[in-house]
């Protein structure tokens, strides 16, 4: 890959999820045995199918409150699971993952299928890592797609999210994919990162994936813009400086993936392997629907 080049990234291998249609600020998407129907402010073109087809394919549409940008209600169709939970998997070559769904008050099922792409970058890294069992830590975790990515590769991983409820909801996945001993961290992520650095401790690889706005566990605030520089440069210290790898993903409309790089390339020294650009999914209809900018660099 040619430096400074920005690079367009897609999933390749997905079976179970699939981008039916998205237009009208709006996404048509399948998850297992499931069609869902969700905002998306990123869809700003016409749909290719018809409403009267959207309606009849969703089993569940996502309808937002009055004045809210996220939070709402699922409408759920009576052929849908009772509890509004199912579970459904990602498996490639190097990688059999399961991940629990469910339909949650601020329109998210529990999964970024667009993230898959970064899931087997890591897995592709730790195997390739002269190191036996290469630590790992994932920051702004979430539900835990790439921490379950990484065990499966062979990682010690750290887990860390400020929210209890998505710490259990990652140790369902874990176990639904037969995997254990993941550390999981309930926890402010930049506190945590400082308190590693004053400790000394080094990781082989680094995940982030803030969000543009959040809370840790005791009210402490997150403002991307404010506090990622900050992040980044306390990050450096950790990261290994011969075995490595980092992602930066981010999911802001207000950040290009130039950006992202100025951002990184002002904290770390390492050069090798660098690539960063957008994420996205294709729907049927080849119309790419841009899903966040990302940053990766690595020692292999």
């Amino acid at each position: 890959m040619k430096a400074n080049s920005i690079t367009l990234e897609t999933p390749q291998h997905w079976q179970a999820y699939q981008l039916i249609d998205a237009g009208g600020f709006e996404k048509l998407e399948r998850f297992g045995q499931y069609i869902l129907r969700r905002p998306e402010p990123q869809a700003a073109w016409d749909k290719s199918l018809s409403e009267e087809n959207w309606q009849r394919q969703a089993h569940a549409y996502f309808k937002k409150d009055k004045g809210s940008q996220e939070k709402g209600e699922w409408i759920v169709k009576k052929d849908m699971a009772i509890d509004g939970r199912w579970f459904m998997s990602y498996r490639t070559e190097s990688l059999q993952l399961q991940f629990k769904l469910a339909l949650s008050s601020f329109k998210h099922v529990g999964i970024f299928p667009e993230q898959a792409t970064n899931w087997d970058f890591i897995a592709e890294k730790i195997k390739k890592m002269p190191v036996k069992t290469p630590k790992i830590l994932n920051l702004f975790a979430y539900t835990g797609g790439a921490s379950i990515a990484a065990k499966q590769a062979g990682a010690d991983v750290t887990h860390v999210d400020s929210i209890k409820q998505v710490i259990s909801w990652s140790r369902e996945n874990m176990e639904a994919s037969n995997l254990d001993n993941i550390r999981w961290v309930v926890e402010d992520a930049l506190k945590f990162v400082k308190r590693e650095a004053k400790r000394g401790n080094i990781y082989q690889g680094i995940i982030l994936d803030p969000p543009a706005y959040g809370r840790g566990p005791d009210g402490e605030k997150w403002v991307l813009e404010e506090q990622i520089n900050e992040m980044l440069k306390t990050v450096a210290q950790i990261l290994d400086k011969e075995n490595y790898f980092l992602i930066l993903n981010m999911y802001s409309m207000g950040f290009s993936s130039l950006i992202v790089e100025n951002l990184v390339k002002c904290s770390f020294t390492q050069e090798k392997n660098h690539e960063f650009g957008e994420l996205y999914l294709n729907d049927s209809f080849d119309k790419k629907l841009p899903l966040g900018v990302f940053y990766r660099f690595a020692s292999v």
